[in-house]
């Protein structure tokens, strides 16, 4: 079953006095509203003149053991009009590792600064755009980058503390200086202390930790493409994602002040992070799905489907744990990778964005909360909505696989089956292999799929597949895909944009001064007519079977694991094939195992638990009546994914 949501609504700052304090909005921030509470804020201030400043606001810690206490650089943008008038306004936040050495956004914008430390250049749009419409826009340098001390400790009490500090600050709790080693405080006397924090990847992800803080006054997030968990950024249920652990991702975003103080935080990121996949400390204290119930600020989600950089698990088991514990919530899904909203609907992104902000942060009853709660792409530009999501008729269905005619490849259905099939890892192979050849028998997977459907399906959630398994080594990586089966249009995510291309026009986006356009290039989507789409996956060390710690395997031994499918919502139109797809290495996507081993499925014992709209009824009436599924071929599809990135942010 779905788990129970109760539609959006104001929080509590929305009272009695609702009325009363929206006109005083009105009066102070949207003079152009002639009667009546205003319903958005308007461009009315100068962006030429605004107040630009830098403070250092202490975090508390001594990450970098220097007998200091560490102070993070933050950087303001702020209507000088306002703060002449001692009006007091909300604050949009991105706390970033990147402003310095790596950038932010489709053209990898980076800091620039005046003769006098002020900041000229502030990446992206969120300063042009919403300054001028009474807005601080607040730029932070994450603990051990740019212009902070500290540490980088990618995701923990370091990072986190970083950004929370500041919204401490903003609300009076927290010291901050006027530059990086004196004794001159700054108080910010200019704002409400109502905030919003909003980031891409490592940068929303500082977003979820901090919401999981339970820090007041942070009034809303906007997490895009955002890790909940590092440990599920790096390993899935043991299977190593990448070549590396999170000390080689931090030795990349270190400013070099911070290289030469912080060796002992970078040997706790290799002793506590083991490349055998074991959960240790480290990762608890990096899980901020186990601190949902203390997340008071509301979310906007954002997540590509097809992103195998934050792979989606990283959102379902946030959204799912948000739900539980009733946080107010919206999501948009696409069909890209690691691809900004601003960057793949940018119109509709920065209307909603508005009204999200001028909603949480201004109490602007502009009625974004009536609208439906989600956005989900279901071909390139084209867009449906859910009012909840997932939908509330959406149940899991047991899928249970069967053999068929010829080895490895069988049926899909809802009744339990005996028999057993056998594949042999094959780490040159990836999902795009398998998926390919769904109907031919090949030695390195087993595929089941059903019939042609006679009614659409709908997929929307998290997907289970318990497999039992019997190796014939000490060590095996097994992956688990499912597949529309069916000729589409997409967007082409495994390309070098991950759905889009980026074209010479621009657009503009709010005023720009000398230092700082707002003015960014044009994308439109790259399309891929395929003959299949794989729409969730998951992987895991069949050694970690019975807990987070790995163990080795006997050969020959019988051995049941449930993998975590990535989230999704996906339609399998009628006269499609569903299919489930069971193999070993999935290449450029986890690192194959010790040895090659050879596994046999125990077909009685395997199964998917998949969140079926309608749920097993919907399967049943779509595959009844099936005709016989077409004659075997190779399906065309998107190329093989990459080699997937190390570093939350970047596109490929």
């Amino acid at each position: 079953m779905p788990i129970p949501v109760r539609r959006m609504r104001f929080t509590t700052w929305r009272s009695l006095a609702t009325a009363a304090v929206a006109a005083l909005m009105a009066a102070f921030l949207a003079p152009t509203a002639a009667h009546g509470a205003p319903r958005e804020s308007a461009p009315v201030y100068s962006y030429e003149n605004a107040i630009r400043e830098s403070v250092w606001v202490d975090t508390g810690l001594d990450g970098d053991s220097d007998g200091k206490k560490d102070r993070v650089a933050v950087d303001i943008v702020r209507p000088r009009e306002l703060a002449r008038q001692g009006r007091k306004i909300p604050v949009i936040m991105d706390a970033s590792p990147y402003y310095s050495c790596c950038g932010r956004g489709n053209e990898s914008q980076k800091k620039t600064y005046d003769a006098n430390g002020h900041v000229v250049q502030m990446p992206l749009f969120y300063d042009n755009y919403f300054v001028p419409r009474g807005y601080a826009f607040v730029g932070v340098d994450l603990a051990g980058t740019n212009r902070s001390d500290g540490c980088v400790d990618v995701g923990g009490r370091s990072d986190i503390q970083s950004a929370k500090a500041v919204v401490d600050w903003l609300n009076g709790r927290a010291k901050a200086y006027t530059t990086r080693t004196g004794a001159a405080t700054a108080k910010a006397t200019w704002t409400n202390g109502r905030t919003g924090m909003i980031g891409k990847s490592w940068d929303g992800t500082i977003a979820n930790g901090v919401a999981a803080t339970g820090v007041k006054g942070l009034k809303t997030i906007v997490p895009i493409s955002a890790i909940s968990s590092w440990y599920d950024y790096y390993f899935a249920q043991g299977a190593p994602l990448y070549d590396s652990g999170p000390d080689w991702l931090a030795n990349y975003v270190d400013s070099s002040d911070a290289r030469t103080k912080c060796a002992a935080v970078q040997r706790k990121l290799v002793d506590e992070a083991p490349r055998t996949g074991d959960w240790t400390s480290l990762w608890t204290e990096r899980d901020y799905v186990k601190d949902a119930a203390k997340v008071k600020a509301s979310v906007f989600l954002v997540h590509g489907m097809q992103d195998l950089n934050v792979r989606t698990k990283n959102f379902g088991q946030w959204w799912n744990a948000l739900a539980k514990n009733g946080v107010e919530r919206k999501i948009w899904l696409s069909q890209t990778g690691h691809v900004d909203p601003f960057d793949f609907r940018r119109t509709a992104w920065v209307d909603t964005l508005h009204r999200w902000f001028d909603h949480e942060l201004l109490g602007y009853d502009n009625g974004i909360d009536d609208e439906p709660m989600a956005d989900i792409e279901r071909h390139p530009d084209q867009w449906a909505t859910s009012t909840v999501w997932p939908p509330r008729t959406t149940e899991a269905a047991t899928l249970r696989p069967a053999t068929g005619a010829q080895p490895g490849v069988g049926a899909l259905g809802l009744r339990r089956n005996p028999g057993t099939e056998t594949f042999t890892d094959n780490p040159l192979l990836s999902e795009t292999d398998w998926a390919a050849n769904i109907d031919r028998p090949t030695p390195d997977k087993a595929g089941f799929a059903t019939k042609p459907l006679t009614r659409a399906l709908r997929l929307s959630g998290s997907s289970k597949v318990t497999v039992t398994a019997t190796p014939t080594t000490s060590t095996a990586h097994l992956s688990a895909v499912l597949v529309d089966l069916g000729p589409d249009t997409i967007r082409d995510y495994a390309g070098s944009g991950e759905g889009i291309a980026t074209l010479t026009d621009r657009t503009c986006w709010g005023p720009s001064t000398t230092g700082d356009s707002s003015c960014y290039k044009v994308t439109r989507p790259t399309r891929a007519d395929v003959g299949y789409t794989v729409l969730s996956r998951g992987w895991a060390d069949l050694g970690n079977y019975a807990s987070g710690q790995g163990v080795p395997l006997t050969p020959g031994r019988a051995y049941t694991i449930t993998l975590d499918l990535a989230a999704t919502d996906h339609v399998v139109p009628k006269g499609h094939r569903l299919a489930l797809i069971v193999a070993g290495t999935d290449k450029d996507l986890i690192d194959p195992p010790s040895s090659t081993p050879t596994l046999t499925l125990d077909l009685s014992r395997t199964s998917a638990r998949v969140p079926l709209v309608g749920g097993a009824d919907a399967f049943a009436r779509a595959t009844a009546g099936s005709t016989a599924a077409p004659a075997a071929s190779v399906l065309e599809g998107v190329g093989d994914p990459r080699a997937a990135l190390r570093v939350p942010g970047e596109s490929r």
